[in-house]
């Protein structure tokens, strides 16, 4: 059978039409084409991190500090803002096209395209699959793998970890795993392994995440008890016992950004390899991460935030007390997320709303007008106004803002990069 010869841009449409949903959890498809394809363990170490939100941020600083030490790293990570190549580097690289191009062709392949059992895999088990192939290739010291959805099911899954860490536990995606925060954790209790090092980043854990860290002989390593996170003048401390360092403030704004920097030292820490002091500050100070507290321009002052859940959304609030500023919003946010919630949390923060829609997201959009109804118990009509896309909403909010006053955009990853499209 001769492949057909198809750019990335082509290669990423004809993945969605694959298989009939575009969130499909489970393991059994992936495992049987990875089989098929030979892959094995796609660094001498993983670290597979999981979370409610931190999950990126996490994998940058660890990225960053193993990078700082020499190692040769790879990062997985999703969804991506601007460019889809932005999801697989290799030692801080992103992937090419014509990398990505092959190893969705032997992908393919694998799956048996065109006969009549073939596996119909998901636009995130093709990226999953081509990120741990091109890690293969990369020989690498360390490879970081994002969870996409949870964990126990999530397709990254078949990796067996060295490390796990879960950042932090809330809701979010209710629909696939459950409406509290026992049973999210147990979700993403599933990338645990027995007798392997699992770091745990917020105060206070999900019971049913320990208990499941407990039952499989997982060492449990849990920030704010098993290791510290003290601020500073204009620093930080990380400690643990027999060990101290204090660190530079991380480039990463938000207040949860020292929790994620601090389960990065621990899930490297937990490792079978030397991770020097001056690779930990000079990981922690180059880190960065698009679209967190990223601030685009001034007079008037633009910050990007793909915050898209009620947690986020109190980290935001937190932010902005304690950056005083008149602050308009350009929010837009997919149908299916906590909406109200998010609103919410940052109601008495935000002096005016400016609403758009999300049109590149298939059922999950929203349009402006649809948002706007959502909200009409909680936003008074002097407060909000419609817009028909985010463009337009930034272009009003810039507009209409003094130099003295901030424009917050923020809602999902759709939003930050349809902001950073807008000149």
């Amino acid at each position: 059978m001769t492949a057909m010869i198809r750019t990335l841009a082509q290669w990423l449409d004809y993945q969605t039409l694959i298989h009939p949903k575009s969130i499909a959890m489970g393991l059994e498809r992936i495992g049987a084409v990875a089989q098929r394809l030979g892959i094995g363990k796609p660094a001498k170490f993983v670290i597979t991190v999981a979370g409610t939100n931190g999950k990126g941020s996490t994998v940058a600083f660890i990225e960053a500090i193993a990078r700082a030490q020499g190692l040769r790293t790879g990062a997985y990570t999703s969804p991506h803002l601007l460019h889809y190549n932005e999801r697989i580097r290799i030692d801080g690289v992103d992937a090419a096209d014509s990398a990505l191009v092959a190893a969705f062709e032997r992908i393919e392949q694998a799956r048996g395209a065109g006969t009549d059992d073939a596996i119909a895999l998901t636009y995130f088990e093709f990226g999953t699959l081509a990120a741990l192939l091109l890690f293969e290739l990369a020989e690498l010291d360390l490879a970081i793998l994002e969870v996409g959805l949870g964990g126990r099911l999530d397709a990254t899954n078949i990796i067996d970890p060295d490390v796990a860490v879960v950042t932090t536990v809330d809701l979010d995606h209710q629909d696939y795993l459950g409406n509290d925060r026992e049973s999210i954790g147990l979700e993403k209790a599933g990338i645990l392994r027995a007798g392997k090092p699992a770091v745990f980043g917020e105060i206070d854990p999900p019971s049913s995440l320990l208990r499941r860290a407990y039952e499989l002989g997982a060492s449990a390593i849990r920030g704010h008890s098993d290791y510290l996170v003290e601020p500073l003048e204009n620093a930080w401390r990380w400690r643990e016992p027999g060990f101290e360092i204090v660190l530079p403030l991380p480039a990463v704004a938000a207040p949860a950004q020292l929790d994620n920097a601090a389960a990065a030292i621990a899930a490297l820490r937990a490792l079978p390899i030397e991770i020097s002091e001056a690779a930990i500050r000079n990981g922690i100070a180059s880190a960065r991460v698009p679209g967190r507290l990223q601030i685009v321009e001034s007079d008037p002052e633009i910050v990007l935030d793909v915050g898209h859940n009620p947690q986020a959304a109190r980290q935001l609030a937190q932010w902005l007390r304690k950056h005083p500023k008149p602050t308009r919003a350009v929010f837009s946010a997919l149908a299916d997320k906590d909406i109200e919630g998010i609103v919410v949390a940052l109601a008495e923060q935000i002096d005016f709303w400016h609403l758009a829609g999300i049109d590149d997201a298939g059922p999950r959009g929203l349009t402006g007008e649809a948002l706007s109804a959502r909200l009409a118990d909680l936003l008074a009509p002097d407060r909000r106004e419609v817009h028909a896309d985010l463009a337009q909403a930034l272009r009003a909010a810039r507009t209409n803002a003094a130099a003295d006053e901030r424009v917050l955009v923020f809602g999902s990853f759709h939003t930050v990069a349809a902001a950073l499209k807008t000149p």
